[in-house]
């Protein structure tokens, strides 16, 4: 069995299909799916489906693209995280690709953003998100300044380099990877797939983004990160069955909450 380690299903483009979407699960052998916060308006649709639907998990937290939205707290993010459904804080991070005229020097209020989600983790004791995109230097600094090896997670739907990932994991995270990596110009992130060992990767959709080939350019779905894995196997000469078992296995190691797989 599979499980998509990050999807949005809580958006309007995929919870109108909603059953579609848990038999088309079924069918590609995706067991679970986690569902993600962006933001804290939308939290308790993320959280209904968790509370719903045993395939589903949640997470709480505050996406660094969203700018004008509340600031979550501390305090309110450890609240939330006693939830018995919520297993993860994020998806956080930082995200400079869309500065849109401004220095990084501005970007202050992502970076506090950042530390306030790495505190709460950590008080908490649940892993993180995190999304990282033009940004890597800082989002390391700011996980060792942190301590954000103390909580763990992954850094999700991975597009950085090599290094980068070998700096993540010696931080303790794992590297999630989505569609992109099927992608044919996408070499150097096949490069980071085979160099990453199994046991430290996770894989996902970003469901309703990024479709993996065959399905590139179409509405994401959690069903589809079946042909992540498939791929994932083809490059690292293993069996789809190796890197599903292993996936999930890791999958519920770091989302400890979540239960036995």
């Amino acid at each position: 069995m599979f499980v998509d380690s990050h999807c949005h299903l809580n958006f309007p483009e995929l919870s109108k299909d909603l059953p579609q979407h848990l038999a088309d699960m079924q069918a590609a052998q995706v067991s679970h799916a986690l569902c993600v916060s962006v933001n804290l308006p939308e939290y308790p649709q993320v959280l209904a489906l968790a509370e719903a639907h045993p395939q589903f998990f949640a997470s709480v937290g505050v996406h660094p693209d969203y700018e004008d939205t509340p600031e979550p707290t501390i305090a309110q993010l450890i609240a939330e995280a006693r939830h018995p459904r919520v297993v993860a804080i994020g998806e956080t991070g930082l995200d400079y690709y869309r500065l849109e005229g401004r220095s990084i020097a501005d970007m202050e209020w992502q970076r506090e953003r950042f530390r306030v989600h790495i505190r709460a983790a950590r008080e908490a004791g649940l892993p993180l998100i995190i999304h990282t995109r033009a940004a890597s230097e800082d989002t390391l600094r700011l996980m060792r300044e942190e301590g954000a090896s103390a909580a763990g997670g992954v850094m999700h739907c991975f597009t950085e380099s090599i290094a980068v990932a070998d700096a993540a994991m010696e931080q303790g995270f794992y590297i999630s990877l989505s569609g992109i990596v099927t992608f044919k110009k996408a070499v150097e992130l096949q490069d980071v797939a085979r160099h990453v060992p199994l046991e430290r990767l996770l894989i996902e959709t970003d469901s309703p983004y990024l479709a993996p080939v065959p399905h590139r350019g179409k509405l994401n779905r959690p069903a589809w990160v079946r042909h992540v894995g498939e791929f994932i196997a083809e490059l690292k000469g293993v069996s789809v069955e190796e890197v599903a078992a292993t996936t999930t296995a890791n999958f519920f190691r770091l989302f400890a909450k979540a239960g036995p797989a």
